[in-house]
Protein backbone atom coordinates (compact mmCIF):
# COMPACT_ATOMS: atom_id res chain seq x y z
CA UNK A 1 0.00 0.00 0.00
CA UNK A 2 2.61 2.49 -1.15
CA UNK A 3 0.02 5.22 -1.81
CA UNK A 4 -2.31 4.62 1.12
CA UNK A 5 -4.51 7.66 1.71
CA UNK A 6 -3.11 9.67 -1.20
CA UNK A 7 -5.70 11.85 -2.92
CA UNK A 8 -4.98 11.56 -6.63
CA UNK A 9 -6.22 13.11 -9.87
CA UNK A 10 -5.30 11.36 -13.13
CA UNK A 11 -6.25 12.58 -16.59
CA UNK A 12 -6.91 10.30 -19.55
CA UNK A 13 -8.09 7.25 -17.60
CA UNK A 14 -10.45 5.76 -20.19
CA UNK A 15 -9.68 2.86 -22.51
CA UNK A 16 -6.53 0.72 -22.36
CA UNK A 17 -3.72 3.28 -22.17
CA UNK A 18 -1.31 4.63 -19.61
CA UNK A 19 -3.94 6.49 -17.60
CA UNK A 20 -6.15 3.46 -17.10
CA UNK A 21 -3.15 1.37 -16.05
CA UNK A 22 -1.99 4.04 -13.62
CA UNK A 23 -5.46 4.47 -12.16
CA UNK A 24 -5.70 0.74 -11.43
CA UNK A 25 -2.19 0.51 -9.99
CA UNK A 26 -2.58 3.64 -7.85
CA UNK A 27 -5.91 2.47 -6.45
CA UNK A 28 -4.56 -0.99 -5.66
CA UNK A 29 -1.70 0.71 -3.80
CA UNK A 30 -4.23 2.45 -1.56
CA UNK A 31 -4.84 5.78 -3.32
CA UNK A 32 -8.21 7.45 -3.72
CA UNK A 33 -8.42 8.35 -7.39
CA UNK A 34 -10.56 10.66 -9.50
CA UNK A 35 -9.99 10.23 -13.23
CA UNK A 36 -11.29 11.81 -16.41
CA UNK A 37 -11.32 11.23 -20.14
CA UNK A 38 -12.49 13.03 -23.27
CA UNK A 39 -14.35 10.01 -24.66
CA UNK A 40 -17.92 9.93 -23.42
CA UNK A 41 -18.34 7.37 -20.64
CA UNK A 42 -14.80 5.94 -20.88
CA UNK A 43 -13.50 7.21 -17.53
CA UNK A 44 -16.75 6.22 -15.86
CA UNK A 45 -16.42 2.67 -17.20
CA UNK A 46 -12.85 2.11 -16.02
CA UNK A 47 -13.71 3.57 -12.62
CA UNK A 48 -16.74 1.32 -12.28
CA UNK A 49 -14.66 -1.79 -12.97
CA UNK A 50 -12.29 -0.82 -10.14
CA UNK A 51 -15.08 0.03 -7.74
CA UNK A 52 -16.28 -3.54 -8.29
CA UNK A 53 -12.99 -4.56 -6.61
CA UNK A 54 -13.83 -2.35 -3.64
CA UNK A 55 -11.44 0.42 -4.66
CA UNK A 56 -12.06 4.15 -4.18
CA UNK A 57 -12.19 5.41 -7.77
CA UNK A 58 -14.39 7.85 -9.69
CA UNK A 59 -14.35 8.91 -13.33
CA UNK A 60 -15.82 11.77 -15.34
CA UNK A 61 -16.10 12.82 -18.98
CA UNK A 62 -14.18 16.10 -19.38
CA UNK A 63 -12.77 18.07 -22.31
CA UNK A 64 -9.54 19.35 -20.77
CA UNK A 65 -9.01 21.70 -23.72
CA UNK A 66 -11.91 23.68 -22.22
CA UNK A 67 -10.23 25.55 -19.37
CA UNK A 68 -13.46 26.07 -17.43
CA UNK A 69 -14.42 22.39 -17.71
CA UNK A 70 -10.94 21.37 -16.56
CA UNK A 71 -11.09 23.78 -13.61
CA UNK A 72 -14.51 22.51 -12.59
CA UNK A 73 -13.26 18.90 -12.68
CA UNK A 74 -10.27 19.78 -10.48
CA UNK A 75 -12.36 21.71 -7.95
CA UNK A 76 -15.06 19.05 -7.77
CA UNK A 77 -12.45 16.33 -7.30
CA UNK A 78 -10.73 18.32 -4.56
CA UNK A 79 -14.07 18.71 -2.79
CA UNK A 80 -14.80 14.99 -3.14
CA UNK A 81 -11.36 13.91 -1.89
CA UNK A 82 -10.89 16.65 0.69
CA UNK A 83 -7.78 17.92 -1.10
CA UNK A 84 -5.18 16.86 -3.66
CA UNK A 85 -1.84 15.17 -3.00
CA UNK A 86 -1.01 13.98 -6.53
CA UNK A 87 -1.86 15.38 -9.95
CA UNK A 88 -0.92 13.07 -12.83
CA UNK A 89 -1.29 14.91 -16.13
CA UNK A 90 -1.38 11.87 -18.37
CA UNK A 91 -3.93 12.91 -21.04
CA UNK A 92 -2.75 14.21 -24.40
CA UNK A 93 -4.14 14.77 -27.87
CA UNK A 94 -2.13 14.55 -31.09
CA UNK A 95 -1.50 16.04 -34.50
CA UNK A 96 1.21 15.04 -36.98
CA UNK A 97 2.18 16.32 -40.42
CA UNK A 98 5.39 17.11 -42.31
CA UNK A 99 6.38 20.67 -41.47
CA UNK A 100 5.94 21.72 -45.11
CA UNK A 101 2.29 20.71 -44.84
CA UNK A 102 1.60 21.81 -41.28
CA UNK A 103 -1.06 24.47 -40.96
CA UNK A 104 -1.38 27.09 -38.29
CA UNK A 105 -4.65 25.49 -37.22
CA UNK A 106 -2.91 22.14 -36.66
CA UNK A 107 -0.06 23.84 -34.77
CA UNK A 108 -2.49 25.62 -32.46
CA UNK A 109 -4.57 22.46 -32.01
CA UNK A 110 -1.52 20.48 -30.88
CA UNK A 111 -0.48 23.20 -28.43
CA UNK A 112 -4.01 23.25 -27.03
CA UNK A 113 -4.40 19.49 -26.54
CA UNK A 114 -0.82 18.70 -25.48
CA UNK A 115 0.48 21.76 -23.60
CA UNK A 116 -2.43 24.02 -22.69
CA UNK A 117 -4.29 21.18 -20.99
CA UNK A 118 -1.41 20.83 -18.50
CA UNK A 119 -1.95 24.45 -17.49
CA UNK A 120 -5.72 24.01 -17.42
CA UNK A 121 -5.49 21.36 -14.67
CA UNK A 122 -2.33 22.36 -12.82
CA UNK A 123 -3.15 26.02 -12.24
CA UNK A 124 -6.45 25.39 -10.37
CA UNK A 125 -4.90 22.41 -8.57
CA UNK A 126 -1.91 24.44 -7.38
CA UNK A 127 -3.51 25.84 -4.22
CA UNK A 128 -4.69 22.37 -3.22
CA UNK A 129 -1.22 20.95 -3.80
CA UNK A 130 0.25 23.73 -1.70
CA UNK A 131 -2.17 22.87 1.09
CA UNK A 132 -1.08 19.24 0.97
CA UNK A 133 2.45 20.17 2.01
CA UNK A 134 3.89 17.03 0.39
CA UNK A 135 2.46 16.93 -3.12
CA UNK A 136 3.57 15.44 -6.42
CA UNK A 137 2.88 16.55 -9.99
CA UNK A 138 3.59 14.00 -12.71
CA UNK A 139 3.51 15.27 -16.29
CA UNK A 140 3.68 13.22 -19.48
CA UNK A 141 6.37 14.26 -21.93
CA UNK A 142 7.59 12.15 -24.84
CA UNK A 143 10.73 10.87 -26.50
CA UNK A 144 9.76 13.45 -29.15
CA UNK A 145 10.47 16.24 -26.66
CA UNK A 146 14.07 15.01 -26.43
CA UNK A 147 15.07 14.13 -29.99
CA UNK A 148 13.95 14.99 -33.51
CA UNK A 149 12.51 12.18 -35.65
CA UNK A 150 11.92 13.34 -39.21
CA UNK A 151 9.58 10.61 -40.55
CA UNK A 152 7.01 11.20 -37.81
CA UNK A 153 6.10 14.75 -38.87
CA UNK A 154 6.22 15.77 -35.25
CA UNK A 155 7.40 19.37 -35.09
CA UNK A 156 4.31 20.62 -33.24
CA UNK A 157 4.18 17.51 -31.03
CA UNK A 158 7.88 17.83 -30.20
CA UNK A 159 7.52 21.52 -29.38
CA UNK A 160 4.55 20.86 -27.10
CA UNK A 161 6.21 17.98 -25.28
CA UNK A 162 9.44 19.95 -24.96
CA UNK A 163 7.28 22.64 -23.39
CA UNK A 164 5.83 20.11 -20.94
CA UNK A 165 9.34 19.08 -19.88
CA UNK A 166 10.45 22.69 -19.43
CA UNK A 167 7.24 23.57 -17.58
CA UNK A 168 7.84 20.63 -15.24
CA UNK A 169 11.23 21.97 -14.21
CA UNK A 170 9.81 25.42 -13.52
CA UNK A 171 6.94 23.96 -11.49
CA UNK A 172 9.50 22.02 -9.45
CA UNK A 173 11.44 25.22 -8.74
CA UNK A 174 8.37 27.27 -7.81
CA UNK A 175 6.72 24.48 -5.85
CA UNK A 176 9.68 23.40 -3.73
CA UNK A 177 9.11 25.90 -0.89
CA UNK A 178 5.56 24.55 -0.51
CA UNK A 179 6.53 20.89 -0.64
CA UNK A 180 5.36 20.39 -4.23
CA UNK A 181 7.52 18.10 -6.35
CA UNK A 182 7.16 17.96 -10.14
CA UNK A 183 8.57 15.36 -12.51
CA UNK A 184 7.93 14.25 -16.07
CA UNK A 185 7.78 10.83 -17.70
CA UNK A 186 8.71 10.65 -21.39
CA UNK A 187 7.58 7.37 -22.98
CA UNK A 188 8.49 5.80 -26.28
CA UNK A 189 5.93 3.87 -28.31
CA UNK A 190 3.32 2.62 -25.82
CA UNK A 191 0.38 0.42 -26.75
CA UNK A 192 -2.91 2.33 -26.51
CA UNK A 193 -6.10 2.81 -28.47
CA UNK A 194 -4.44 5.71 -30.28
CA UNK A 195 -1.29 3.85 -31.29
CA UNK A 196 -3.31 0.81 -32.36
CA UNK A 197 -5.42 3.03 -34.62
CA UNK A 198 -2.78 5.35 -36.04
CA UNK A 199 0.63 3.65 -35.76
CA UNK A 200 0.45 0.75 -38.18
CA UNK A 201 2.41 -0.93 -40.93
CA UNK A 202 5.70 0.67 -41.93
CA UNK A 203 5.36 3.46 -39.38
CA UNK A 204 5.00 0.95 -36.56
CA UNK A 205 7.99 -1.04 -37.77
CA UNK A 206 10.02 2.15 -38.06
CA UNK A 207 9.18 3.17 -34.50
CA UNK A 208 9.88 -0.27 -33.06
CA UNK A 209 13.15 -0.31 -34.98
CA UNK A 210 14.36 2.74 -33.06
CA UNK A 211 13.97 0.95 -29.71
CA UNK A 212 16.77 -1.10 -28.21
CA UNK A 213 14.10 -3.32 -26.67
CA UNK A 214 12.01 -4.20 -29.72
CA UNK A 215 8.51 -4.19 -28.32
CA UNK A 216 5.82 -1.65 -27.58
CA UNK A 217 5.67 -0.39 -24.04
CA UNK A 218 2.62 -1.10 -21.92
CA UNK A 219 0.61 1.11 -19.65
CA UNK A 220 1.95 -0.87 -16.72
CA UNK A 221 5.56 -0.16 -17.78
CA UNK A 222 4.83 3.54 -17.29
CA UNK A 223 2.61 3.16 -14.23
CA UNK A 224 5.35 1.53 -12.14
CA UNK A 225 7.43 4.71 -12.36
CA UNK A 226 4.38 6.91 -11.82
CA UNK A 227 3.62 5.07 -8.57
CA UNK A 228 7.17 5.73 -7.40
CA UNK A 229 6.96 9.42 -8.27
CA UNK A 230 3.60 9.72 -6.51
CA UNK A 231 4.83 7.97 -3.38
CA UNK A 232 6.86 9.26 -0.45
CA UNK A 233 9.71 7.02 -1.66
CA UNK A 234 10.60 9.78 -4.13
CA UNK A 235 10.48 12.61 -1.58
CA UNK A 236 13.93 13.88 -2.70
CA UNK A 237 13.18 13.66 -6.42
CA UNK A 238 11.95 16.72 -8.31
CA UNK A 239 12.46 18.57 -11.57
CA UNK A 240 13.45 15.45 -13.50
CA UNK A 241 12.40 13.99 -16.84
CA UNK A 242 12.47 10.20 -16.95
CA UNK A 243 12.67 8.38 -20.29
CA UNK A 244 10.81 5.07 -20.38
CA UNK A 245 11.25 4.31 -24.03
CA UNK A 246 12.79 0.90 -24.56
CA UNK A 247 16.15 2.65 -25.04
CA UNK A 248 15.16 4.80 -28.02
CA UNK A 249 16.92 7.88 -26.61
CA UNK A 250 19.94 5.86 -25.47
CA UNK A 251 21.35 4.67 -28.78
CA UNK A 252 21.01 2.39 -31.78
CA UNK A 253 21.63 -1.27 -32.50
Amino acid sequence: MRLEGKRVLITGTGGIGQGAAAQAMFAREGARVVGCDLEQGAAEATAESLRAEGLDVAGHTVDLADSEAAKAWVENAADQLGGIDVLYNNASGFGFAPFSEMTLDMWRHVMRVELDIIFHTTQPAWKHLQASGAASIINTGSMSGIRGIAPLGQTAHAAAKGGVIGMTKSLAAEGAPDGIRANAISPGLVRSAGTIAFVQGELREFQLGMHLIRREGTGEDIAYLAVYLASDESSWVTGQNYSIDGGVTAGFR
